[in-house]
């Protein structure tokens, strides 16, 4: 007899960004920030990779 599933998909997007900070701490604050307000947004061209998780219900 067939079981029922959930599929959960994954999909990871993955950008490199450049920054100029004092330290590794203040330039992923200053990223994220950019991040948060929209200046660094992830689309297609992003696309690194896709996973798939199936659970029975």
């Amino acid at each position: 007899m067939a079981k029922k599933y959930r599929v959960t998909i994954t999909e990871t997007l993955k950008r490199t960004v450049d920054v100029t900070a004092e330290s590794k701490e203040a330039a992923e604050q200053i990223v994220g920030d950019e991040w948060y307000s929209g200046k660094h947004i992830l689309t297609a061209d992003d696309f690194i990779g896709v996973e798939f998780e199936a659970n029975t219900i």
